[in-house]
């Protein structure tokens, strides 16, 4: 397979001193490059400097300079993506984080000094000024490289991160930009090997007067050693030396300091709530998989450490204990690792060896009882791509048991990548020709009984479920074949247009059939938006890569800056495929996999999973400026996808678990509605279904059909169904706005409405949606969109009406000013039908009454007929509401009619007759207070005898909640004269039987009452009563009764802890009994009795006697 063609590194601005590297001088004043520098270039690419030492006996020093000099790495590309992780930084801190952006600035300013390259070792000094305040620290930075690999880094600074530190950058870039600067010398052992003795010795005891308190124990070590003739350093030929390079069998790769990845990690994990912490996981994640491009070697490595880390996490195990999910961020780091995976396993160039290790380091992890398992219950092997349309449902059935039956982790499908290769004769040529056709390929290769391409000659790829083709592809673009993905990502469009081709010819065959039974058809129920691998996903992102307009100079990250810079795709040509495009071609598969009819899988997290798919997707689209060409596209995709029948989420037959079309179609209604507005109301019109809230099936069955069963026994819970009807609603009130001025598909709208929404919130949300649209402060309504606006809150008080919520207030109230927008026709047909859609209390107290302020009738604009034709509508609402609910709606009835005599006769007596039929004494107390405040002293009066007559207060009453309505009736008998007193008496002795009370009218009553003259005229004075005489002696013997009653009836139960209590009220009960004129001698009778009576207890009776002798 070709390598990946060369890109600059986004961050990394090479400046004019790179091509000094690159190209050679000699090439840079137009003479071609000399051979001794292309051989040595090749051979420091390649061969460790060991192995150049074997081959050739002698190698001259000119050679061997020039392979030390190109050893060195000579692009900026690995430097960079070894010394920026990705993440995002605090505003204003960018690049003061970002190591490479630090060492750029190092080298630009001159810190760098003293640059030696001693074989493949370079060493320098970086002088750094540090922040403000901060002195200038020097320091000594050591490099080792091997095959233009870094291979171990060195610097006096404390940085303790994964990756290099500014220092470490400022001397590579050095090196790679002004190479012909750095002092080259061969390694020190070549050097060595000339000196003769003297020369030695002298150098050794240079070297060690220079550093002796270093390393003169060292040497003094090595010189015992070297002076015993059988010790183990005498049995070894020669002597190392760190600036000879690597050895043959020494492993070639990047610099990667393996225990920072892990703490870093394990830190990370541990602050796993915090935002921040997951964004830092996944650019590490994003830096793998910019190693795996470089066909870096420590891509796998960083995902190995990185996956050890994960599955130490302690709370996977405390999870698994309790029987609790992972949080939604730890989730979808896992899916992000074990996608990571599957691109390393089927690696196209990855050696045997190794991708037998990686599989037993993934089976061993498989099998760990704390590794994740996948959500959603998908196949593991699904339904493969056919030219053909899709099996039939009986064998998806048996598919389906037993794809959910096996314990799957979230690394099992990197496992089973493990079983895939790409030796297929067929797939490699799709692979390595933009040209191939069945001309090229004689019989074809696999199997005569399956096409190989389409009948416009363009390559298939079959035999082979989706996600895993798809698969191949995100694996092509991550290891760096750009190309090859894109053919194959044509190949498998090619596959899947033919199979919807197919399924349509299928469809049209069965159309009546199904119709009929109302179900569908459709074998392959699983997703591809939300699926584990996001085919889709990987599909469109690999289109669209190829599309994007890449500007000269890119940030180091893409995204920082207070505002996002948008992308930009132009149409890329498809090689083999005249007028179609990359570009067209990722708006087709993004539809394609959106409209697919699937069933929502099981689990919260899988469901989420799903609308956070199609979120992606329609985001991706959105970025992309429509024009004649796509446009093009997107009304032939929406005409498929209404042709599509049970295959196409917007086809006619639908089944009861279909994943809903609102947030795809909103977006195909937007698009559309400029170009072709009748397809893009069909298209939105069709979306508005959510079958799995339907009680019956369609075409008015009274059975399921066979498949709808099956559906049905796998039911699923719908974690996120608030959501999905969130998202139906947001359609419908796109789609109301946008039909505004056209009754047509007003009307259209509104019946898809009432027939699909079920949620009474959400219909009032539209209801206030519509009514805000179609009244616009600055222009006249929209009357047939107000009226639309009206319906709506009429069909919501409808559903809402015996089963009353906490918003049912507001939705009155709001249904009336909306009634009341709309005129006063309006207003008085709601209230003429107020029983289907309000409770009387409502109908009563919110609807009569808003319909009849001042500011509602000012708002009407009605003339004086008009305006009592409405108030008259209201006081008869009123009067139907107080004979229905009296209780409740009587004095709202009495005051809106206060204005209008016969109708407030009316509600009058309807209170009378509602006493007779048990309205309750409390608010027969409050009509007649109302009665009495409105100056109807006589109507308060017969009002409060009828409450007296309900009314029974027992003798321990005296904390009766209507004792105070009985004290204002018996004030209220009081003034209107000795008549009424005298009649309002005997209902008093019946119903009160409280001697307290009782004996508090009676005192009350004893006392001269102010008289009731006309309202607003003279008051007269009532002369007092005696209570010995009528009426008020029949209530004093009923209070002394009272008072006798009680007394026997305490003494039966007292506690000594009572008796100051009821000397305290015998206190009481002998100011009643004085009131008579031979209240003594009863009162002392009445003592000599309980003194009889009661005589064992007493301690009661001394205190009996102190107080009344």
């Amino acid at each position: 397979m070709e390598p990946p063609a060369a890109k600059r590194c986004r961050g990394c601005p090479g400046g004019p001193e790179e091509r000094e590297v690159g190209a050679g001088a000699a090439r840079g004043r137009g003479r071609p490059e000399a051979l001794l520098d292309l051989s040595a270039k090749r051979v420091a690419e390649s061969w460790a400097f060991e192995q150049v030492e074997e081959r050739f006996s002698r190698v001259p020093e000119p050679v061997q300079k020039r392979i030390v000099f190109w050893s060195f790495p000579r692009s900026e590309r690995e430097i960079c993506m070894y010394s920026s992780l990705g993440f995002q930084a605090p505003e204003g801190e960018r690049d003061s984080r970002v190591p490479f952006s630090r060492g750029l600035h190092l080298l630009q300013s001159g810190a760098v000094d003293r640059v030696l390259q001693v074989g493949f070792h370079l060493s320098g000094n970086i002088r750094d000024p540090g922040g403000p305040g901060e002195a200038e620290h020097l320091y000594h930075v050591s490099i080792s490289f091997d095959r233009c690999k870094i291979t171990s880094v060195s610097c006096g600074c404390d940085h303790r991160d994964l990756f290099y530190c500014a220092h470490v950058v400022a001397l590579s870039l050095y090196r790679i930009r002004h190479a012909r600067r750095v002092e080259l010398r061969l390694p020190i052992s070549e050097t060595l090997s000339q000196m003769n003795r003297d020369q030695l010795q002298k150098f050794v005891q240079y070297l060690i007067s220079a550093h002796h308190t270093e390393v003169l124990p060292t040497a003094q070590r090595l010189a015992d050693e070297i002076l015993l003739l059988g010790s183990e350093i005498n049995l070894v030929h020669g002597a190392p030396d760190p600036t000879a390079g690597a050895g043959i069998e020494d492993a070639n790769c990047w610099h990667l300091d393996e225990g920072q990845i892990q703490e870093q990690v394990k830190q990370l994990l541990a602050n796993g709530a915090y935002y921040g912490a997951s964004q830092q996981l996944r650019s590490m994640f994003g830096k793998v998989r910019e190693m795996l491009r470089m066909r870096d070697s420590n891509g796998a490595r960083m995902l190995i450490l990185m996956t050890e880390q994960f599955l130490q996490d302690p709370r996977l195990g405390l999870w698994r204990q309790q029987g609790a999910g992972m949080t939604d961020r730890c989730r979808q780091l896992w899916d992000e690792l074990g996608a990571l995976w599957v691109c390393v396993i089927l690696s196209p160039h990855c050696k045997p060896e190794e991708r037998a290790g990686w599989l037993q380091l993934l089976a061993s992890w498989d099998k760990l009882d704390v590794c994740p398992l996948e959500e959603g219950k998908y196949a593991f092997h699904g339904p493969s791509l056919q030219p053909t349309a899709s099996p039939s449902p009986g064998s998806e059935e048996e598919e389906e048991v037993t794809a959910t039956s096996a314990r799957h982790t979230v690394l099992g499908r990197a496992l089973q990548a493990g079983q895939l290769h790409w030796a297929n004769s067929h797939l490699q040529k799709i692979l390595s020709s933009d040209s191939y056709g069945p001309n090229l390929t004689g019989t074809g290769n696999m199997g005569p009984d399956k096409a190989t391409f389409d009948p416009q000659g363009r390559p298939l790829w079959l035999g082979e479920p989706l996600p895993i083709a798809c698969a191949r592809v995100d694996t092509l673009r991550a290891h760096g074949y750009p190309r090859q993905a894109l053919r194959l990502a044509s190949a498998i469009i090619n596959t899947l247009r033919l199979q919807r081709r197919h399924q349509v010819e299928s469809y049209k065959q069965r159309k009546k059939d199904l119709l009929q039974k109302g179900a569908s058809g459709v074998a392959r129920v699983e997703g591809w938006v939300g699926h584990p691998l996001d085919p889709i996903g990987c599909l469109c992102r690999a289109l669209l890569e190829a599309c994007r307009l890449e500007e000269e100079s890119l940030p180091l990250y893409p995204d920082s800056g207070s505002e996002k810079r948008k992308v930009s795709y132009q149409h890329v040509p498809v090689p083999g495929s005249p007028g179609e495009s990359y570009l067209a071609l990722a708006l087709e598969v993004a539809l394609l996999g959106l409209g697919q009819q699937r069933t929502l899988p099981e689990g919260l997290y899988a469901q989420d999973k799903v609308v956070r798919h199609e979120e992606q997707l329609l985001a991706m689209l959105e970025e992309v400026d429509l024009d004649d060409r796509l446009v093009q596209v997107l009304r032939k995709q929406a005409g498929l996808l209404l042709e599509g029948g049970p295959f196409s989420g917007f086809g006619e037959v639908l089944f009861r678990e279909s994943v809903p079309m609102h947030t795809c179609a909103r977006y195909l209604f937007s698009a559309l509605l400029p170009h072709d507005p009748d397809l893009a109301y069909r298209l939105a019109l069709r979306a508005m279904r959510l079958p799995v809230l339907e009680t019956g099936f369609p075409g008015g069955e009274t059975h399921p059909s066979p498949l709808d069963s099956i559906m049905s026994s796998r039911f699923p819970r719908w974690f996120i169904l608030g959501h999905l009807e969130t998202r139906q609603c947001e359609l419908a009130s796109t789609m109301l706005t946008a039909a505004k001025g056209d009754p047509k598909w007003l009307h259209a709208v509104l019946g898809s409405i009432q027939q699909n929404i079920h949620s009474p919130a959400l219909l009032f949300k539209l209801a206030q949606d519509a009514c805000k649209t179609a009244t616009p402060a600055s222009a006249p309504p929209d009357t047939t969109l107000l009226g639309i606006a009206l319906e709506l809150g009429l069909q919501v008080m409808r559903m809402t009406l015996n089963t009353m919520t906490w918003r049912r207030r507001e939705m009155v109230r709001w249904l009336v000013g909306c009634a009341t927008e709309m005129g006063a026709a309006a207003l008085m047909n709601v209230m003429k039908n107020w029983f289907s859609l309000f409770t009387p209390v409502e109908a009563a107290t919110l609807v009569a009454v808003t319909a009849t302020t001042h500011a509602t009738l000012l708002r009407l604009q009605l003339d004086a007929a008009r305006r009592e034709e409405l108030c008259a509508c209201a006081r008869a609402l009123a009067l139907q509401c107080a004979m229905k609910d009296p209780q409740n709606c009587a004095l709202p009835a009495l005051t809106l009619c206060e204005g209008h005599q016969a109708a407030f006769e009316a509600t009058y007596q309807i209170v009378l007759d509602a006493a007779a039929g048990g309205l309750g004494h409390a608010h027969l107390f409050t009509l007649a207070r109302y009665m009495e405040h409105r100056g109807l002293p006589l109507r308060a009066y017969k009002l409060a005898t009828l409450a007296l007559a309900q009314l029974s207060i027992a003798f321990n009453q005296d904390s009766h909640p209507a004792v105070n309505d009985v004290l204002w009736a018996c004030s209220l008998s009081h003034s209107l004269g000795r008549h009424e007193l005298s009649a309002i008496v005997p209902l008093i002795i019946r119903s009160v039987h409280c001697a307290p009370m009782l004996s508090d009218i009676l005192h009350r009553w004893t006392l001269p009452a102010p008289g009731l003259g006309p309202l607003g005229g003279p008051r007269r004075a009532a002369k007092p009563l005696g209570a010995d005489r009528a009426p008020l002696c029949q209530l004093l013997d009923a209070a002394v009764a009272a008072y006798i009653a009680t007394s026997h009836s305490r003494l039966t139960h007292i506690s000594p802890r009572h008796y100051a209590d009821f000397i305290e009220f015998l206190d009481k009960a002998r100011r009643t009994f004085l009131l008579a004129p031979d209240g003594h001698v009863q009162f002392a009778q009445f003592l000599e009795s309980l003194k009889h009576t009661y005589k064992g207890k007493k301690k009661l009776m001394l205190l009996v006697r102190e107080r009344f002798g």
